[in-house]
């Protein structure tokens, strides 16, 4: 048994691919920052309990984990898919409670820097043990309590908690969590993969999320 958390913002045009994928589970928490659009309705329609939260990603995922139903819980982006084949891959993962579990990366894209980036967030995941949030985290309650759960931070939140949990109790899922290009697209492929890094970088020399949250934006 398993609970979906996906924090949501004005997602209306990306929430339906991803909870049509989610078929099945019988515990979707859509935990919502107060989307203008249809959103909240989308939500519901496909059978999700929608939660109307203060905006900011760690505080939506914190809320929607105290509602969840099931000791897993998988917390997923909302334009995050995940493939055919990623059941099959959790419950194998679920015989231990003791590790975290990311999907691999990709983008639902052609492009050749798309194939390029998956390939970096691979390496990064290999050397680092740096999942983001957008491959997804399969994780018991038990787990995420003891290493002082999801914390309300507006930003990095998915990096604050895979560095709690260290790589030692961290376990990569062959199987793909497919995330919308449209950000790189839109924002260029190069500017959008380097302020990325840049946000990383400047968490890790001790920069408060908030700061970082308002250059991301």
């Amino acid at each position: 048994m398993i609970s979906v958390v996906i924090p949501t913002l004005n997602a209306a045009t990306v929430l339906p691919a991803s909870l049509r994928d989610l078929d099945g589970v019988d515990d979707i928490v859509v935990a919502d920052g107060g989307s203008t659009d249809a959103t909240p309705r989308i939500a519901a329609e496909h059978g999700a309990r929608v939660l109307t939260v203060p905006r900011g990603r760690g505080g939506q995922l914190a809320a929607g984990i105290a509602a969840a139903r099931h000791p897993w819980l998988l917390l997923l982006h909302a334009d995050t898919r995940l493939e055919p084949g990623w059941r099959r891959a959790a419950a194998a993962q679920m015989a231990d409670p003791g590790r975290a579990a990311y999907f691999r990366f990709a983008l639902d894209s052609s492009h050749w820097r798309a194939g390029l980036l998956r390939r970096a967030v691979a390496l990064r995941c290999r050397l680092f043990a740096l999942p983001y949030g957008d491959q997804g985290l399969l994780i018991h309650r038990d787990l995420l309590r003891a290493v002082g759960g999801m914390r309300d931070l507006p930003l990095m939140e998915d990096v604050d908690v895979v560095r709690r949990l260290g790589r030692r109790r961290l376990i990569g899922l062959d199987v793909a969590a497919v995330t919308g290009a449209a950000r790189w697209e839109r924002d260029g492929w190069t500017r959008r993969s380097a302020r990325n890094l840049f946000c990383l970088l400047l968490y890790l020399a001790g920069v408060k999320p908030a700061t970082i949250a308002q250059l991301y934006e």
